[in-house]
């Protein structure tokens, strides 16, 4: 869980990046890398919902 946890934290770092360089620069590649980062970021938490109530089970 606890690598699952810093994979999530290191792909919000990548959508911050790539989000600010979208929003202050209007570098359009960024924005969708950003876009991306966030479908990754939505499959990691949904995994880390799973796995958090198969813990709480225990």
């Amino acid at each position: 869980m606890k690598d699952l946890f810093e994979k999530i934290t290191a792909e919000f770092e990548t959508l911050k990046t790539e989000a600010e360089l979208h929003i202050e620069k209007g570098n359009k590649s960024a924005g969708t890398r950003a876009r991306k980062s966030t479908l990754d970021l939505e499959k990691l938490l949904k995994e880390f919902r799973k796995v958090s109530v198969e813990e709480s089970k225990k």
